[in-house]
């Protein structure tokens, strides 16, 4: 029997960061008209993949270009928040989360932004962590890309998502180019598609043709081939178990 894979954070402060399963919704998209961009489902499944880390006080920072600790100045809404701080110098803000994770033996933790949240300014910095094994706590670090330019963070949003990663499995990969002619079953599914998708798109141009009562093909989204022949493991949402109190 297979061992049961396990994510366990440690509480190494007395009042760490909130940890929620990652959440599919996201404010700008949802301003979108008719919210149009969850129909990408590669962009929505993202969003719901891992945990997020909760900020815990919302502020305004902004870097003056030099590379000193003192470069960053912080604004808190609040009584300024001790995990919340420049610690590397040269633009980089940094987040203490207030956990030590441990993985399942052979597993990683994928530390990153949180999915398809764009901020004007910063960049969130990635990390892969050996949890299994490391007694070690991380941050999560943002970098700014532009200097004099102020950054929000508010309370409650998302500054990172951990993600666990099985370690050496992109190695395990053989990489290979090869002329899509040469297989030939997969060339004309791909043909179809793209004659398919290029058709719908110029009946799209049309008033009142059938392309725009549907306004957007859903066969990825069905897990579907131009053939209708449905994919039995297609995922179309993932719900992450929260984490609770052992």
């Amino acid at each position: 029997m297979k061992d049961r894979l396990q994510i366990t954070a440690y509480e190494v402060v007395e009042k760490p960061m909130p940890l929620r399963a990652a959440q599919r919704a996201r404010d700008w998209i949802d301003e979108l008209p008719e919210r149009f961009a969850y129909r990408c489902l590669p962009l929505a499944i993202a969003n719901q993949v891992g945990w997020e880390i909760l900020n815990t006080a919302g502020f305004t920072a902004r870097w003056n270009g030099k590379p000193g600790l003192d470069a960053i100045t912080i604004k808190f809404d609040g009584e300024p928040d001790p995990l919340i701080g420049s610690h590397f110098g040269h633009g980089v803000l940094t987040f203490s989360l207030g956990y030590l994770f441990r993985t399942t033996k052979s597993h990683n933790l994928w530390v990153k932004g949180p999915a398809n949240r764009p901020k004007d300014g910063i960049a969130a910095l990635e990390g892969l962590i050996e949890t299994d094994w490391a007694p070690f706590t991380f941050t999560m670090n943002w970098q700014f890309t532009r200097k004099r330019h102020k950054v929000r963070f508010e309370e409650g949003e998302p500054i990172a998502t951990v993600v666990p990663y099985p370690r050496h499995y992109p190695r395990k990969f053989d990489a290979t180019l090869r002329n899509l002619n040469e297989n030939p079953k997969l060339y004309q599914q791909y043909i179809d598609w793209r004659n398919d998708r290029m058709a719908f798109n110029e009946e799209l141009k049309k008033e009142g043709s059938a392309a725009q009562k549907e306004g957007w093909q859903r066969t990825y989204m069905k897990g579907q081939d131009q053939s209708g022949e449905t994919f039995a493991g297609h995922e179309t949402k993932i719900q992450m178990k929260e984490f609770r109190r052992g």
